[in-house]
């Protein structure tokens, strides 16, 4: 029941991120959030995954991953139009600092504070965005 409350708090919080609320026309999205959602899953003997998706606009996909506290993970998206960004959230469902909302984060490096599932939520700053997202775990 806390996991599913804490799910809600997250779907609550990013229906405002900046990543849909920065685009050209102004409005944040209303109701559910759309896009996909993927569990990350790294090659046998790989740290790195590499990950190609395209966002419509007022869209978040958003990425799963189970990683434990003192690892380091490294998060880079990349787009032709340069109009993708990211957010992390934590397991407890807080952004990890230089990928909260409103940062338009397209790089984050950092050591890992908790054990459990991080969520990556890419979106586009203007427009639809196609995206590659590497994320590397060590």
């Amino acid at each position: 029941m806390r996991r599913l409350v804490s799910l809600v708090i997250v779907i609550g919080v990013l229906s405002g991120l900046s990543i849909s609320g920065n685009q050209a026309g102004g409005g944040r999205t209303a109701g559910p959030l759309k896009g996909k959602t993927q569990r990350v899953r790294f090659a046998r003997g790989r740290t790195t995954a590499v990950l190609h998706g395209s966002v419509v606009r007022g869209t978040q996909d958003r990425y799963i991953l189970g990683a434990r506290a003192g690892q380091a993970m490294i998060v880079h998206i990349t787009s032709p139009e340069k109009n993708a960004v990211f957010v992390i959230l934590g397991p407890d469902a807080t952004a990890l600092d230089g990928a909260e909302e409103r940062t338009d984060a397209t790089d984050w490096t950092g050591t890992l504070p908790l054990n459990g599932d991080y969520s990556i939520w890419v979106g586009p700053t203007r427009g639809n965005a196609t995206y590659t997202l590497e994320v590397t775990i060590r």
